[in-house]
């Protein structure tokens, strides 16, 4: 068994309110919020950084840029902008190790972001 918070999470091991969830994906929100608006977008296969992605999760990534869409979209922010991101490695700022996407919006964003 992986000991991965956001496996738990995807799994209801750990209690978090669903923004959204389909068999693949998982979208809540983020506890340390940097933006209004901070989704966290999670597949529920654990993989742990971006350098992990083989070719067969080509159709899962694909899917969860379509679910980032869809929810700026439910949420108001896609037509004045939002900021989908993604850290890989701790020199990254990646902090949990199974890959997500954060989606923030609500306020203006500058570049570069940090």
């Amino acid at each position: 068994m992986i000991d991965c918070l956001f496996c738990k999470i995807a799994q209801g091991e750990i209690p978090a309110t669903l923004y959204y969830e389909n068999k693949d994906i998982v979208v809540f929100d983020d506890i340390n919020p940097q933006a209004p608006i901070h989704k966290l977008i999670i597949p529920r296969e654990h993989i742990a950084t971006l350098n992990d992605l083989q070719d067969h999760h080509q159709p899962l990534v694909g899917q969860m840029l379509q679910v980032a869409s869809s929810i700026a979209k439910q949420l108001d922010i896609a037509d004045v902008g939002y900021r989908l991101v993604s850290n890989c490695n701790a020199g990254a700022g990646q902090t949990v190790f199974h890959i997500h996407f954060h989606l923030l919006g609500g306020r203006p964003l500058h570049w570069p972001p940090g």
